[in-house]
């Protein structure tokens, strides 16, 4: 077991790739602290954890507030008295829209959840961090960082531009504690996310992109799975990878070379 001894954070545990996570770092040994808005949104991780014979706990959060992240934080350290990963994967895809369409406080909110809500999730961390180094790995996106022709997810590739940004500014100030600092950029993968995807207005802005024989040359247009991803974050998360800071990954069957 990878990572016996040591416990993790998993934001956005409730579902798609942060479930995955949570369930596979709990099977490699690490005691999970599932993060979610409510009971509900973790609960059946919860189950499946503690029905494989792994320990977790629920915490619950908003990470775009930072007293209820600083609460989240002081609740793992209650009781476990030690943070050894953190998987910062909660986010939203909110509002696509042209530029003209996209209220203030649609952008505010996308923004707010996915790279305030990365902030806020590494600075409260970083105290129980330091006491014996550790992994941070965050969940950014293709969009914003290698594919722009989504048009419309304009204050979504903005989020997660930054979210790539923010890591390698962080791996370089927080090398000297032994806390590494990368960030995944997934492509289409099988999730629920888009249930909170707003699409207004685009037919008219859209520019035609066309790619006869799918969008994901690896496997011929069939998206990725939270699973495979669930793997690349145990690797950064475990000492396999404990040379690897500061380094984006992107897991995307070649989707963002082709649709860049």
């Amino acid at each position: 077991m990878q990572l016996a001894g040591r416990v993790a954070l998993v934001t956005g545990a409730g579902s798609g790739i942060g479930k995955a996570a949570a369930q596979l770092l709990a099977k490699e040994g690490a005691k999970v602290a599932a993060l979610g808005r409510s009971d509900d949104d973790v609960q059946q991780t919860l189950e499946e954890i503690q029905k494989s014979g792994g320990e977790a706990i629920p915490v619950l959060a908003d990470i775009s507030q930072p007293e209820a992240m600083q609460q989240a934080i002081q609740a793992i350290a209650d009781k476990w008295g030690r943070l050894d990963i953190v998987f910062a994967n909660a986010g939203i895809n909110g509002v696509w829209t042209a530029l003209e369409e996209l209220d203030p406080d649609e952008w505010d909110k996308t923004l707010n959840v996915n790279l305030k809500g990365t902030f806020l999730t590494v600075k409260y961390a970083i105290p129980l961090l330091k006491k014996q180094g550790g992994s941070v790995i965050v969940t950014s996106s293709v969009n914003g960082t290698r594919m722009f022709s989504n048009t419309g997810a304009t204050a979504y590739a903005c989020s997660k531009a930054g979210q790539v940004a923010f890591t390698k500014m962080a791996a370089l100030e927080l090398a000297e504690h032994r806390i590494r600092v990368n960030v995944i950029c997934p492509g289409a993968i099988t999730t629920n996310i888009d249930e909170n995807t707003e699409r207004r207005a685009l037919e008219d802005i859209q520019e035609p992109v066309e790619f006869p024989e799918g969008k994901i040359p690896l496997t011929d247009g069939k998206p990725g799975t939270s699973e495979q991803v669930a793997q690349l974050v145990l690797f950064l998360a475990s000492d396999n990878s404990s040379h690897i800071t500061g380094t984006e990954v992107w897991i995307d069957g070649a989707q963002s070379l082709l649709q860049g």
